[in-house]
């Protein structure tokens, strides 16, 4: 189970990976039952991202995998193709992390949105990294 003091920790690291980069972000933390625990928009961060940030967080914790993963499954010619329909809508590009806690089972996902997406990956593999420390 993610707590507070972990998810907060996980969002300080994203915004300061995001300043560093000169990328305002929104950036979600879900636990493994894909609830909200903590979220931050960022002064300047787009506000239709904010359901992106949400939606790759989601789809990080709901496939235990990074979000860009599910698109392997479900393009054209892949085994599931629409699969990104399902659950009431996936985001299958990178930003979502699933979070790992000590014992090695997925404890929650954080999603960031509103960079490019190189942008988002990099500062939520930041934001992740928290999680370690």
């Amino acid at each position: 189970m993610i707590t507070n003091d972990q998810a907060h920790a996980i969002i300080a690291a994203g915004e300061a990976q995001a300043r560093s980069m000169g990328v305002p972000v929104n950036i979600a933390v879900l636990d493994a039952a894909t609830h909200l625990t903590a979220f931050s928009r960022m002064d300047g961060a787009v506000l239709g991202a904010i359901d992106v940030a949400l939606g790759k967080a989601r789809t990080a914790a709901l496939f235990q995998a990074p979000s860009e993963a599910v698109w392997d499954y479900c393009k054209p010619g892949a085994p599931a193709p629409g699969l990104e329909l399902s659950n009431g809508g996936l985001m299958t590009f990178p930003g979502g992390l699933p979070l790992i806690g000590a014992d090695g089972t997925m404890i929650g996902a954080v999603g960031v949105s509103g960079g490019a997406v190189p942008q988002d990956l990099a500062i939520a593999q930041a934001a992740a990294a928290a999680i370690s420390n």
